[in-house]
């Protein structure tokens, strides 16, 4: 396994971090228990996987702390999230006051099974929402640090409806953060003029969630979401197959494919710390893990990759 220092926390941790979200939750989706679930949790802690991260809203916190029991916990890091209001990221939201956020985070405690969280997130913060996280919630997430609960403080952003970081581009400089979860991959690059050079600059961890989503898993659903690019002029459909848009990266005999090539270009990414993969499956999680771990993709590849893909700014890729 590799490592990285996520940024200004100095905390080394791997550079694959178990997503235990997105469309799996870790099987839970698709109807696995939490005990089923929690066999994932371990079993990649013992392909070395020492960054995991949930929420309260995934449903997989109980799981995750069935996964780590037994294992030394201060050679893992926890990152758990909560919402800003009551509805999710919605504008008009009820937001919740701070002693909300903290029962939040102790509920979170509770079903993790553990006294502290390395790292606490503000959860899908839409840009009406961001002031009040600042100015009201950050300063109960310190009182909840100098208690021990908390270590280190982040924000995640709704990159499916913020596909040009706008949120982000407004919490990063504030300092306020050590860590950002940022959407970044082969379909949309934005991230790479837009967040990382302030994230570089301030020294902040960045956990890079969109990898692989729905729009990159296969060829075909790769020509849907890039149909889309190219009809909003985005990307220029003469420069690319458009029954398979990445077919110059799969023909590499060095990528494996599509799906290797779309870990690869976001771990080796200037500016990328943690990339997460989620999955329900012990066979798919190993096959991820060994994608993320691979090295650079072609700078051949790489840079057909930026000159299609570079302008586009509407796709997440979900």
């Amino acid at each position: 396994m590799d490592d990285v220092i996520l940024g200004r926390t100095g905390a080394r941790v791997s550079a694959v971090g178990l997503g235990c979200g997105g469309h799996s939750r870790l099987g839970m989706a698709r109807g696995a228990s939490a005990a089923e679930a929690s066999r994932i949790v371990a079993h990649a802690i013992e392909l070395g996987v020492t960054f995991i991260d949930t929420a309260m809203s995934y449903g997989t916190e109980e799981a995750v702390g069935l996964g780590i029991r037994g294992h030394d916990r201060s050679r893992l890091f926890l990152s758990t999230k909560s919402w800003v209001g009551r509805g999710g990221s919605e504008k008009l939201t009820e937001l919740l006051t701070p002693a909300e956020f903290t029962a939040n985070l102790d509920a979170s405690l509770k079903r993790l099974g553990t006294d502290h969280v390395d790292l606490f997130h503000l959860h899908g913060v839409s840009a009406d929402q961001l002031d009040y996280a600042c100015d009201v919630l950050v300063p109960e997430m310190h009182r909840q640090q100098q208690a021990g609960k908390i270590r280190f403080i982040g924000i995640t952003e709704v990159f499916r409806f913020d596909t040009q970081h706008a949120m982000l581009q407004a919490a990063v400089p504030t300092g306020l953060f050590d860590v950002v979860m940022v959407g970044f991959n082969m379909l949309n690059q934005s991230a790479r003029q837009l967040v990382f050079p302030q994230t570089m600059a301030l020294d902040i961890g960045t956990l890079i969630m969109f990898a692989v989503r729905r729009g990159l898993n296969s060829a075909a659903n790769a020509a849907e979401a890039v149909a889309e690019l190219v009809a909003c002029g985005e990307v220029d459909g003469g420069a690319i197959n458009p029954a398979d848009p990445f077919d110059f990266v799969s023909a590499d005999p060095a990528i494996r494919s599509q799906i290797e090539a779309a870990y690869r270009f976001c771990r080796h990414e200037r500016g990328a710390h943690v990339v997460l993969t989620g999955t329900g499956s012990a066979a798919h999680l190993e096959e991820n893990i060994a994608s993320i771990l691979a090295p650079p993709l072609p700078a051949d590849v790489l840079e057909r990759l930026e000159q299609v893909f570079g302008r586009a700014v509407s796709a997440s890729g979900e």
